[in-house]
């Protein structure tokens, strides 16, 4: 593979180019090869669930956390963590939610995980709130995004080349907990020429204390990004366009994984032991994108995009106190420790250096051909990416005044020292099908990968002998089938069966692929106030995966391998509707969005990841039912928008009947509000409170211990725009 630095003089050059573009009328871009939809009115006659995220919804209350950004589609599930959204948890149609690793996350049409196929587990996720749309796709038209087509896909839409001579925004927000934002852009567009270039960096110092200390809990999260589009003229034989894309992006955070007892959590549940004050994960992440469209008749559109995407990181974080892992005591020492009011002992703490780089790239391209009743779409996609592990721990000891004292420092490579790799061929082909008022939409996958991991143990830190190797070579035909009926203007009803997939990963012995058949129907429906769908679906697995991760309570020697959960069912109902009422000087809007869910594992056996699992067991972390209400009151120059979102109880374990108190995540009722008012034409003020009644909520276990979620926080912002 080749690996790319981006230097700062090329991003000096790219900033150059989008600061000195001749700027003059043109016509609009048409990369649409990097979304799912195109636009906005073919989201209504999709063949499945599908929504977008306009721009407009998502500056409703501006959330810098894409979980709390997503609960207003149904059928996805979020399991917070930091409080900020940092580390992502997303889950549809009960895939579950542990790193996003079960759903195709992509940015502008391309995928966006460290290692898509090799490590799935995405410890690193676009910045949300830089993002100008959102697309998610759930059903039959998801195969055509793979590699995991059993839940959906999310596309994220980075700031598009605003089409005026020239544009731009500068929003700056200021809040409790030390929680800064500062976002801006500017770029325009002329005949042949088109550019933008942004900004993004937000911060806070957290909402936790750690005891005995004054370190930390905050992070720092930067984001650059420019884009520069060349086009033919109007009037060329085949126009043609090329855009480049270039971004950056670094993070630092003191985050860790250590959480509270429950008595603990019943008194403060803000703190944070003693134990955890070194733990931090640093990032840096650069891609360079390449998109090309040619229009080579009337009838045939093809778009190609070239990527390229290196991550590193290093999440130093507390592994085991006094020899005892996080999950088999170590919290419970921690917690005993920090209790203590003579402290006159001092006990040790192992703290690891979960180095890790990831490389992704690859080139796909699209062909776009229009047959009249038929509209065809021909894919392919060959893809290379890679997770190089270089591990080491770091021993200290906890002293009597707190303090860390290294008492020796780990050598790099010898905790975990090995590299997973992957390369795919994707091909497909998707017919949608128009008969009348009936639309069938048939699609056709085929993935063909080689999945390894080679693993140099924790003595041969320089990888000089020949390394255990694994290898997986998997290919599979993946087909889906949907069929609309269009009753009249207003209903549409829809029903479709596809094939999902998710490869097995290096660490899976068995070399079992996740499969699934997946259902669904239901009906949309929309006229000019009231808009609703109704979608029931079905998720019949043969094989379903669990993926190893240090979030998930996994041990050292585990983490990574892929474990075997045979046959599951998960059958659910999605629903959305909105309203909108329009009086003589205001405008009321409402939105609900309702989930309900089934789960069920279909078989009995036992698991190192799973644990002890009866048939009929429920799934862990996946609430039975979820409800968001939306409702506004807009004026002529002002907004105000309340957000209530419930989540039932779920259970951290799998089971059935009642759930042990210590297994449970207890409903909650958590309640969001903004308000802005326009000032003029070009600036606007907002005021948001996340979490207005300050609930106090468990929002996971996470080895055996309480991680709670974000308390009030209330924030202020001003937005210039021209």
């Amino acid at each position: 593979m080749i690996h790319l630095a981006l230097k700062p003089a090329c991003i000096a050059l790219a900033i150059s180019v989008a600061i000195s573009t001749n700027v003059q009328a043109t016509e609009k871009t048409d990369m649409e090869h990097l979304t799912i939809f195109g636009n906005e009115h073919n989201v209504n006659n999709a063949p499945g669930s599908a929504h977008v995220l306009s721009e407009k919804e998502l500056e409703k209350f501006d959330y810098s956390d894409i979980m709390r950004t997503l609960t207003s589609v149904p059928g996805v599930y979020v399991l917070e963590e930091d409080g900020y959204g940092l580390r992502p948890n997303i889950g549809m149609r009960g895939t579950g939610q542990n790193r996003s690793e079960k759903v195709t996350i992509m940015e502008d049409g391309v995928l966006a995980a460290p290692a898509p196929y090799a490590s799935p587990s995405a410890y690193y996720f676009p910045t949300a709130s830089r993002m100008q749309s959102i697309e998610v796709l759930k059903g039959t038209s998801s195969a055509m995004y793979g590699p995991r087509t059993t839940g959906g896909v999310i596309n994220l839409l980075s700031r598009q080349i605003p089409q005026e001579d020239l544009a731009g925004k500068l929003s700056l927000s200021l809040g409790q907990d030390g929680y800064n934002k500062v976002h801006g852009f500017v770029g325009g567009s002329g005949k042949n020429i088109a550019s933008v270039f942004e900004v993004h960096r937000y911060q806070a110092d957290g909402f936790k204390d750690i005891n005995h200390t004054d370190k930390g809990t905050g992070f720092v999260k930067n984001d650059i990004m420019t884009k520069v589009l060349l086009r033919s003229d109007a009037s060329a034989a085949y126009y043609q366009e090329l855009e480049f894309k270039l971004k950056y992006a670094d993070e630092d955070s003191d985050e860790t994984y250590i959480g509270l007892t429950a008595e603990d959590f019943s008194s403060d549940p803000y703190q944070r032991y003693s134990a955890s004050q070194l733990d931090n994960m640093s990032t840096e992440h650069k891609q360079l994108q390449l998109n090309h469209l040619i229009q080579l008749s009337p009838r045939f559109v093809l778009g190609t995009s070239a990527y390229h995407n290196d991550f590193s990181r290093n999440w130093y974080k507390t592994s085991k106190i006094a020899g005892k892992s996080l999950g088999s005591g170590g919290v419970e020492v921690a917690a005993a420790f920090d209790a203590q009011e003579n402290v006159d002992n001092s006990i040790s703490v192992d703290v690891k250096a979960n180095n890790r780089d990831y490389l992704a790239q690859g080139i796909q391209t699209v062909l776009d051909a229009d047959f009249d009743d038929h509209q065809v779409k021909f894919g392919v996609r060959y893809h290379e990416d890679e997770m190089d592990r270089y591990q080491w721990v770091d021993k200290y000891n906890l002293d009597s005044a707190y303090e860390m004292i290294l008492t020796s420092a780990g050598v790099p490579g010898t905790d975990s020292n090995r590299i997973d790799s992957a390369k795919a061929l994707a091909v497909y082909v998707h017919d949608e099908y128009t008969v009348g008022d009936f639309i069938i939409n048939a699609g056709l996958r085929y993935e063909d990968m080689t999945i390894e991991r080679h693993d140099w143990g924790k003595s041969d830190v320089a990888r000089t002998a020949s390394p255990a190797h694994k290898k997986n070579d998997v290919d599979v035909w993946l087909p889906s089938l949907a069929l609309s009926y269009r009753v009249n203007n207003e209903l549409l009803l829809l029903g479709g069966v596809q094939k999902g997939f998710a490869p097995p990963a290096p660490g899976n012995t068995d070399s079992e692929n996740e499969e699934s058949m997946n259902y669904e129907f239901g009906l949309r429906y929309q006229d000019n106030a009231f808009n609703g769908e109704a979608i029931a679906f079905i998720s019949d697995y043969e094989n379903m995966h669990g993926n190893c991760t240090a979030s998930q309570n996994c041990d050292d020697e585990n983490i990574g391998n892929q474990y075997n959960a045979g046959e599951v069912s998960v059958s659910g109902l999605e629903v959305k509707a909105g309203y909108e009422f329009v009086t003589s000087s205001l405008t009321i809007p409402f939105d609900i969005t309702y989930t309900l869910t089934n789960t069920e594992f279909d078989n009995s056996f036992d698991s190192d990841f799973w644990g002890s699992v009866v048939k009929g067991d429920e799934l862990p972390y996946l609430p039975e039912q979820q409800l968001q209400l939306t409702a506004g009151i807009v004026g002529d120059n002002w907004r105000t928008d309340l957000l209530i979102r419930y989540l039932a109880e779920m259970r951290t374990n799998a089971g059935q009947s009642g759930i042990p108190a210590d297994e449970k995540i207890a409903s909650r009722t958590v309640v969001d509000l903004s308000t802005s008012y326009e000032l003029d034409n070009n600036q606007t003020v907002k005021l948001s409170v996340d979490n207005l009644l300050d609930e106090d909520y468990m929002v996971s276990r996470t080895h055996g211990s309480i991680m709670v979620g974000k308390p009030r926080t209330l924030s202020a912002s001003y937005q210039y725009s021209f």
